[in-house]
């Protein structure tokens, strides 16, 4: 029973079965949008839970770290011992 939901160990996490999230995950997406927490569960076991994405908040930049790279001269050049093992000699 340590996998089932347990209210009294969840505090301030919005808790639904798969078909009551099915009927209102645009509420609970606004819900994590606000920063709360849902824990979606199937016969009382959590099977997922949807947080807040927390990723970059702009796009990236192109170039962003040229010429702070550098490629050895010999990057493509294939070692004879690494060749020969996979057949290319």
């Amino acid at each position: 029973m340590t996998d089932q939901i347990r209210p009294d160990h969840i505090e301030e996490m919005i808790i639904r079965n798969i078909s009551e999230a099915k009927a209102e995950l645009s509420a609970l997406i606004e819900a994590v949008g606000r920063g709360e927490e849902v824990l979606i569960g199937k016969a009382g076991v959590p099977v997922a839970k949807i947080i807040r994405y927390r990723g970059p908040t702009k796009p990236r930049q192109p170039g962003a770290l040229a010429g702070r790279i550098t490629i050895a001269e010999d990057f493509d050049v294939l070692p004879d011992d690494i060749a020969e093992a996979m057949g290319a000699k």
